[in-house]
């Protein structure tokens, strides 16, 4: 990425949690700090790599899940940088009448997503911070494209670990829930430590303290247990990303090393 005519607010040299990722899936999106703390962090846990590439299997995953259940509305909040096979356009080839809003507060997404979908009328890409859902949920812009009275699937697709504090991430998740009927869908991905040891841990965060988000935070099966509460967790559960109903039937989950874990639930 050239770094003539950025957006407004932009500093190539802090490494960016969503150019990191788009480094990770091989996209070039990304400047020389994200490309230096991204090898970093592979370098530290070594299937960096494949845990995003698993990550975004899951995404393709449990968006063909909600279509198969009827849902046809995409919320997607901290969607990040376009890259194959977005939510919209797994979405659009299997129901063309589905609607898709795409929220995201990084202005290198806003701009590549908007330049992207442009011609679109099915998508949408608005400017909203996970940390104020409700300025998402009542943006006049979202509330023109999505029917509330109608089962939506909310995406937070390795997006929640960035927010430190549980007792916020618990609000994000109710407030959420809100304007979800029943039928719902609850996408969730997030960073868990398996069982790497306090050093591996401690850099890990390390890396991530340097980047715009300024931290990420690992939580366990238990926690976002805790978080969906009476919410129906569909089958298999919570489990590492590379578990959520893969293609082949010799895939092992890794429950020993740093990954994501993957869960959708349902709204009673």
């Amino acid at each position: 990425m050239r770094n003539e005519r950025l957006p407004d607010g932009i500093d190539p040299s802090v490494p960016n949690v969503a150019r990191m990722y788009d480094y990770y899936l091989g996209g070039k999106d990304n400047f020389e700090a994200d490309r230096a703390a991204a090898e970093q962090m592979i370098a530290l846990v070594p299937n960096t790599r494949r845990i995003a590439q698993d990550n975004r299997r899951f995404l393709i995953k449990a968006v063909q899940e909600s279509l198969d259940q009827g849902i046809r509305q995409f919320l997607d909040i901290g969607a990040g940088l376009p890259t194959q096979q977005n939510v919209h356009q797994v979405a659009l080839e299997r129901a063309p009448d589905s609607r898709i809003v795409y929220v995201d507060n990084d202005p290198v997404v806003l701009t590549h997503a908007r330049a992207l979908l442009a011609d679109n009328p099915q998508t949408i890409v608005v400017d909203g911070d996970l940390r104020d859902p409700k300025a998402i949920l009542t943006n006049p812009a979202v509330t023109a494209h999505i029917d509330f009275s109608q089962p939506i699937a909310v995406l937070l697709v390795a997006v929640l670990h960035f927010i430190p504090d549980d007792a916020e991430v618990s609000h994000i998740i109710e407030r959420l829930r809100e304007v979800m009927v029943p039928g719902s869908h609850l996408v969730i991905s997030h960073s868990f430590d398996g069982q790497a040891d306090e050093d591996l841990r401690e850099e890990g965060h390390a890396i991530y303290a340097r980047t715009g988000v300024g931290s990420i935070t690992s939580r366990t099966v238990q926690q976002l247990e805790g978080y969906l509460h009476d919410m129906e967790i569909l089958e298999p559960g919570i489990i590492p990303v590379e578990g959520w109903r893969p293609e082949w039937d010799d895939v092992v989950p890794d429950w020993a090393n740093p990954g994501l874990l993957a869960v959708v639930a349902k709204m009673p």
